[in-house]
């Protein structure tokens, strides 16, 4: 950490209840307050000690695209790609002039993701809650050559059936396991176990879902870095693509998650498609003495 009293601006957004603390690092004269930005990522993601939240986020310059993203977990550990975060780095770029169109580019450690922002009072039809929605093209799954049905703590008597469990990486990795009852999984000491499984060398996401219908599901998600989440955007794609691939959900499907609804289409170009909510929490400063 650099030495001295640094004082900077933050904003803290949430979607589905997946929240972080934004930094805007755009201008010109923007000083970064430390050299590791993991260690400040555990300090003000505290949620007793700090301003709370599941990590931190920077909004950046970038040379590729319009707007670049980087992601810290409350633990430190810098993430691939969120898709909850994307939707709000385009809000608040939208917002305060970093762009100036409705869909435009974000760079991240996943790659480009193409942002588009759909004006307020805009019905979606399967997202009715919501008074500022961003969609995201997530890209191109890939179905990860992994059997997570053989893990040593997962179990048939709370699977769907003895196969209803796929990995799936949007970029980042996700174990998705369907269930019978979401009501009886053990979120916390399942998620953390199979999080550090030796099956993911770099450690993974993990999905419980429950199936309602053919086009929507209830799901909790364990969060690589982070624990429990109300919300995951990567994850609600991994659990589309995962649905759609058992022949246990469509292509198009609305998640219910404890922070509220996403909504989430597997094109037929292969693309997958995240709609959700975007929104301000509050604004200050962080002072930071080293």
């Amino acid at each position: 950490m650099k030495q001295g009293t640094h004082t900077i601006p933050f904003t803290k957004m949430h979607g589905a209840g997946n929240d972080y603390i934004y930094i805007d690092c755009c201008a010109a004269t923007f000083a970064p307050p430390c050299d590791d930005w993991g260690i400040l990522a555990q300090r003000i993601s505290n949620r007793h000690f700090g301003i709370g939240g599941d990590g931190l986020v920077l909004i950046l310059p970038s040379e590729v695209a319009d707007i670049r993203m980087r992601m810290f977990n409350a633990d430190g550990s810098e993430a691939e790609m969120c898709g909850n975060a994307a939707r709000c780095v385009a809000r608040y770029a939208y917002d305060h002039g970093l762009v100036n169109k409705t869909t435009f580019t974000l760079e991240t450690l996943a790659g480009i993701k193409t942002l588009t922002i759909h004006p307020q009072g805009v019905n979606h039809p399967q997202l009715t809650d919501s008074s500022f929605l961003v969609s995201v093209d997530m890209g191109k799954p890939t179905i990860l050559n992994k059997d997570i049905t053989t893990l040593p703590n997962v179990h048939d008597s709370w699977l769907l059936h003895p196969t209803s469990a796929i990995a799936i990486s949007m970029g980042n990795p996700h174990a998705v396991f369907f269930v019978q009852n979401l009501g009886t999984i053990d979120v916390h000491g399942l998620g953390a176990k199979i999080e550090h499984d030796p099956l993911f060398p770099e450690r993974t996401n993990v999905e419980f879902v429950q199936v309602l219908s053919p086009n929507k599901v209830k799901m909790r998600v364990w969060e690589r870095g982070s624990g429990e989440t109300l919300a995951c955007g990567t994850g609600a794609c991994a659990v589309c693509v995962a649905g759609a691939t058992l022949g246990l959900t469509e292509r198009n499907i609305t998640l219910h998650l404890l922070g509220g609804d996403l909504h989430v289409s597997w094109q037929d170009d292969n693309h997958v498609i995240l709609t959700g909510p975007a929104e301000y929490t509050f604004n200050g400063q962080l002072t930071i003495d080293n």
